[in-house]
């Protein structure tokens, strides 16, 4: 691959990546409740691994084309977000009573537990099967002397890597401006949750709508 296409699409990945979401969402609550926010990221970045290796695979393009797999991935996907943050809105923490309530064996526990929803919100976010449904082969050029799965592979780890950068900024960047303002850390956390709430209930209502369409 060309170093243009490379840079074209890290100007629109990074494009994408910059629009807050459920991502953001998952980043900021982990900065501001967690004695770390790496485990969150590692997590988030887990689960678009998975749809890398889907990519580099070629099943990713089986997975899209198919309308009840989206559809149930869609509703997997919304129904756990909605719950995810229903957690955050009915118990929010700031980072400073976190931090202080929690033992390093508590720690090393419950980093395992946070990993695994940061996968469930990226891996169960239908968006980022269309990105690479939709983004990736954009950029891809079968004519290239590059293999396709080697171009994907290329393009699916500068996208997991540019998310670990931003993401790990986010929450870092929560937890270092909210520290010492316990109420307003709590107000942000409330309104990371409203975030994922109010994704979760609008990929369910498209869902809705779409089905009461046909």
């Amino acid at each position: 691959m060309n170093t243009a296409t490379v840079a074209a699409f890290l100007a629109v990945d990074l494009l994408l990546i910059f629009t807050p979401g459920a991502d953001w969402a998952y980043a900021i609550t982990a900065g501001l409740r967690d004695r770390s926010v790496v485990p969150a990221v590692a997590g988030l970045i887990a689960g678009y691994a998975g749809y890398t290796l889907l990519a580099v695979a070629g099943l990713v393009v089986v997975v899209a084309s198919s309308a009840t797999v989206l559809t149930a991935l869609t509703v997997a996907g919304a129904g756990y977000l909605v719950w995810l943050g229903w957690g955050v809105v009915r118990a929010p923490v700031a980072p400073t009573a976190a931090a202080a309530s929690t033992s390093d064996g508590a720690s090393a526990s419950s980093a395992w537990q946070v990993a695994l929803k940061g996968a469930g919100t990226s891996g169960l976010n239908p968006k980022a099967l269309l990105l690479y449904f939709a983004l990736f082969p954009q950029f891809i050029d079968s004519a290239s002397d590059w293999p396709v799965a080697a171009q994907t592979g290329l393009l699916g780890t500068l996208h997991m890597t540019a998310c670990a950068v931003v993401y790990l900024g986010v929450g870092v960047l929560a937890r270092t401006v909210l520290k010492a303002r316990p109420s307003a850390a709590r107000v942000v956390t409330r309104a990371s949750g409203a975030m994922m709430i109010l994704i979760g209930g609008f990929l369910l209502a498209e869902q809705v709508r779409e089905q009461l369409g046909r």
